[in-house]
């Protein structure tokens, strides 16, 4: 059974990832969990003025944000009528990084799905600022789907890697998952200028090749001067339809998360995006 975080701010971008994420697992028995958290909403309302008005409140936000999980839960059951899925809807009186961060410990989450952007939409930036500290703080793979990104059979995948980093099984056995019930092909791409591997780079290239047994996979080294440029050609120019990535202790994504704006790094992102989590979980 797949469980699966749906963190929800009730726009349409966050609708939009529940839809797609229910379309990609269509073919597995799954447990959506959907959240709303909603302590900012009660503790940066302008009527604060004294405990009885924020209990009353935080009762009020509380029972406006159970009605409207449940629109979304008889809305998505309207659109995928999935017997093998199951919906439970969760109001949170916590912050989003916390009460996710709980949820994924509680019931062992494989991954949680959001938007790139919420309610904001702002379209300077890469990711908003809920989906950017998920990125950054909760241990459990994370899928961005961008706005307006409707759902595509995933045929062409990218994962750009140097191969230094040690891959969790678990995380592969997902990708692994969803990469063969569509018959997808993974492309790694690694970019160096060098196109010998070290043994330690090899070691993990066969880790992968043995993790991802009943997938098609194509390894490619190019020599180019930035990561970021090389990425976004590789996409272009072998039509890829879904990125994958590594978040761990110094690596390319890591670099990219902790910049003081995302959007400087020119990889505005127009396809899904899964951020394996190679932190592990405390």
């Amino acid at each position: 059974m797949r469980k699966i975080v749906v963190p929800t701010d009730f726009s349409e971008n966050a609708m939009n990832a529940l839809r797609y994420v229910a379309e990609l697992f269509k073919y597995e028995h799954a447990d959506f969990f959907i959240v709303h958290a909603y302590a900012d909403e009660v503790y940066n309302h302008n009527t604060l003025v004294s405990r009885d008005v924020f209990d009353e409140l935080k009762k009020t936000t509380h029972k406006n944000s159970d009605t409207a999980l449940e629109k979304i839960r008889y809305a998505i059951q309207e659109v995928s009528p999935n017997p093998r899925h199951n919906y439970t809807i969760l109001s949170k009186f916590g912050s989003l990084i916390d009460e996710v961060n709980d949820l994924v410990d509680q019931e062992n989450i494989d991954i949680v799905a959001m938007g790139t952007r919420g309610e904001t939409d702002n379209r300077k930036l890469t990711f908003g600022s809920n989906t950017l500290q998920v990125l950054k703080y909760v241990k459990c793979p994370l899928l961005a789907i961008p706005n307006g990104c409707c759902y595509n059979r995933p045929e062409r995948v990218l994962f750009p890697t140097n191969y230094l980093l040690p891959f969790k099984r678990r995380e592969l056995k997902l990708l692994s998952t969803l990469t063969k019930s569509f018959r997808s092909v993974i492309h790694f791409l690694y970019v160096s200028e060098s196109k010998k591997l070290s043994i330690r780079q090899e070691d993990n290239k066969d880790f992968l090749k043995k993790s991802l047994p009943d997938v098609e996979l194509n390894f490619h080294i190019e020599n180019a001067g930035d990561l970021t440029t090389a990425i976004n050609e590789f996409i272009e120019k072998k039509s890829i339809g879904f990125l994958v990535m590594v978040n761990s202790r110094h690596s390319y994504l890591e670099s990219i998360l902790y910049q003081s704006t995302i959007d400087k790094i020119g990889l505005h992102i127009k396809i899904p995006f899964l951020a394996m989590q190679n932190l592990q979980r405390s």
